[in-house]
Parts: structure tokens; C-alpha cells; sequence
């Protein structure tokens, strides 16, 4: 929170507002990630995180796993 009141003075309360949304959302509060938020918030203007459907998934799958215990 001390991130986020300093950012607050830099970039406004409602961006700041925006991305402390965005990181819950999304579960990112580690160090530098309101910073990381803030400045792709200022590239374009999403309200929501971007969210991959299964298609877009760097999953292999479970089909190796067919023939297990057989």
C-alpha cells in the first residue's frame, strides 16, 4: 500500500485505483507489478485484463497419459 500512495502522487488516484483492481483481479503483488500495470494501463486503455481461452493455452494436453497403467 506504501507503492500504491506513493504512485498515487505520480499518476493520479484513479490509475492507481485501477491497476491495485487490476492486480487483485489478476493476483500480482510482488514487487514492481503496480509500476508494470500502471505503465501498460497508459499504452491502452483496457478496463478488464486480458483473459486466453483454452485455445490459446501452452498446455500440451493429457493425451500422453492415455495409455497409463495399461
Amino acid at each position: 500500500m506504501t507503492d500504491a500512495v506513493a504512485l498515487a502522487k505520480l499518476y493520479g488516484t484513479a490509475d492507481v485505483d485501477r491497476a491495485l483492481g487490476t492486480a487483485a483481479t489478476v493476483g500480482r503483488f510482488a514487487s514492481g507489478d503496480q509500476l508494470s500495470i500502471l505503465d501498460r494501463q497508459g499504452e491502452d486503455n483496457r478496463t478488464e485484463p486480458i483473459r486466453r481461452s483454452e485455445a490459446h493455452s501452452l498446455q500440451l494436453g493429457t493425451s500422453a497419459w492415455s495409455g497409463f497403467g495399461n
